[in-house]
């Protein structure tokens, strides 16, 4: 059986990095992937995904030291899910990419920042 994630996406927002209580740091952001399409009537489509991506020791820390809001990046990983029960008592499954790998694309300043018209979740 195989569990592997493999995206290229933008940052929707800076990573948080904190310490567990055995010191181990935990790094956390989102990054969005899209895809474009014409549709039956020839008008172009596109579609945004948001992603939640975790991090775990030294490579949280390096992602928290480098990384920024519009970042380009390369995660590799595996899915997983956690439940967990809303305000409204709703119980709920959230999907979260743990990565094992990170590739960091392109530069710092000229990259293009992710789809206005939509914000990370």
């Amino acid at each position: 059986m195989l569990n592997k994630v493999i995206l290229i996406g933008y940052l929707g927002r800076d990573p948080t990095v904190r310490y567990m209580p055995n010191g181990d740091a935990v790094c956390n952001f989102s990054i969005a992937t899209s895809e474009s399409w014409k549709d039956q009537s020839g008008q172009r489509q596109e579609r945004t995904e948001w992603h939640a991506i975790t991090l775990y020791r030294k490579l949280a820390e390096i992602a928290g030291q480098y990384l920024k809001k519009g970042s380009l990046v390369c995660i590799e990983g595996k899915i997983q899910s956690r439940k967990y029960t809303d305000k409204q008592g709703v119980e709920r499954t959230a999907y979260e990419i743990v990565c094992s790998e990170m590739k960091m694309l392109g530069g710092n300043e000229k990259q293009p920042a992710p789809p206005a018209n939509q914000e990370p979740p």
